[in-house]
């Protein structure tokens, strides 16, 4: 009897522990399914007990699945490319001041403090040598004997020596005497030297500091791109807006289309760059940037989404890179400043939010709105599609079925009312001709 019980819950618990995987198993397909391809999403395995972790497939028991999509172009406008094996390293030796520019804060605030202390120990163990082949360390405190260097007695006294040489600071107390060739020429050249190091590591600290990257930082682009028609034509829009009061002076935008193609013999290129067009010709691509503004790029003939349906853009693997570039206009330096969009951020069928309101004597911009969007009645065909349809029925693109219906109504109402007043017409004359046979 007890045999039997218990090979009955040994079989119930095969039959729980058969529905538990099952129902894991589709849980994680759901939950991949569904994981948003912009960013990296980590499926957790529940907790469950530990006998059941340990009777669950060796398959689903993994910590996590990750997935992520490579941009080239970050949303912060830092480019995600990393130059490896890069074997003539001199290079960057060579043009030693934009190495250190380019270098981290911590690696430039280090490099700083290192150069300083070392030209100082360097000069103060040459300061030490010299007093001590002249025999000054045995003469300290004798009045009859002339140092090379009033007062001073030993390496840390030479170091001070050298800070206050170097930095010319002049304290008054360690002086160099007029008995002493080699240091009047030791002398000269840390004073030249010590001005090299200056105008180096000043230089450099300056630039760093003056670089326009942070002003980039208040140059924001809307989180999404939006495709809808725009008198009459489709169009791919995004916006731009300065936070600054400052502005940026000559501003101009560019778009680049980033996606692998092959060619016709059979030469593949990977991320193979496509100008988008959003203005160069009409001029529209130069900017006032004073409020918020919707870029806009036509798709025509000329254009990459040509070809590209609201059905068959989610399936493109394309990436949309923006670049802002312009003056500051306190600095006069150049600033750049660049987002992108994948095809999981381009909206098909929205419109933007407006933002700009005018209030009492001036206009306000309401920057809770800028990055949202509405949806707006937009045919899912292509660009091409549309062109195609809009040649046959020599109709504008803009004109809903709905109200091509309602004119095909209206123009076979219209025959109908011409054919009977043909009729009547028709039949008024043949009275008349009756009447004048009569006659």
């Amino acid at each position: 009897m007890k045999t039997t019980c218990h090979k009955q819950e040994k079989h119930k618990r095969e039959k729980e522990m058969a529905k538990l995987t099952e129902s894991m198993t589709s849980v994680l397909e759901e939950d991949s399914m569904e994981q948003d391809v912009e960013s990296p999403v980590t499926i957790q395995q529940p907790k469950l007990p530990k006998q059941a972790r340990e009777d669950l497939p060796k398959h689903i028991s993994k910590v996590c699945t990750k997935r992520k999509i490579q941009r080239y172009v970050r949303k912060d406008g830092k480019c995600n490319v990393h130059h490896g094996n890069v074997r003539e390293t001199y290079r960057y030796l060579s043009d030693i001041f934009t190495t250190l520019v380019d270098l981290k804060w911590r690696f430039n605030l280090l490099i700083f403090v290192m150069v300083y202390t070392v030209t100082w120990l360097f000069f103060g163990m040459i300061w030490w040598l010299i007093a001590y082949i002249r025999g000054d360390m045995e003469h300290i405190g004798d009045s009859t004997w002339t140092p090379c260097v009033s007062n001073l007695n030993g390496f840390v006294s030479a170091f001070l020596f050298s800070i206050e040489t170097e930095t010319t600071i002049g304290y008054g107390y360690r002086v160099i005497t007029d008995k002493c060739p080699e240091g009047i020429i030791l002398l000269l050249v840390q004073s030249v030297l010590g001005s090299i190091v200056n105008a180096f590591m000043v230089g450099c600290m300056f630039v760093k500091i003056s670089q326009p990257k942070k002003r980039a930082e208040t140059l924001v682009f809307s989180t999404n791109a939006v495709i809808s028609m725009r008198d009459g034509k489709l169009c791919l829009m995004f916006r731009v807006g300065d936070l600054r009061n400052s502005h940026i002076v000559e501003a101009s935008i560019r778009a680049k289309l980033i996606k692998s193609k092959q060619t016709k013999e059979g030469e593949f290129i990977p991320l193979n760059q496509t100008d988008i067009n959003v203005g160069y010709y009409t001029g529209d691509d130069r900017l006032f940037l004073v409020s918020p503004l919707i870029i806009s790029h036509e798709i025509n003939q000329q254009s990459p989404f040509w070809e590209i349906s609201k059905d068959q853009l989610p399936k493109e693997e394309l990436e949309i890179v923006v670049i802002l570039e312009g003056m500051v206009e306190a600095t006069g330096m150049t600033c750049q400043a660049r987002s992108s969009y994948v095809t999981s951020e381009i909206l098909w069928g929205h419109r933007f939010t407006p933002v700009l309101t005018l209030e009492d004597g001036f206009y306000e911009v309401d920057y809770n709105s800028f990055h949202e969007t509405y949806e707006t009645n937009t045919p899912s065909y292509s660009a091409k599609d549309l062109a195609e349809m809009a040649s046959r029925v020599e109709l504008p693109l803009t004109w809903s079925v709905s109200s091509k219906l309602n004119q095909h109504a209206d123009l076979e109402t219209e025959e109908r009312g011409k054919n009977h007043e043909d009729q009547t017409e028709r039949n008024g004359d043949v009275a008349n001709l009756e009447n004048e046979s009569k006659v």
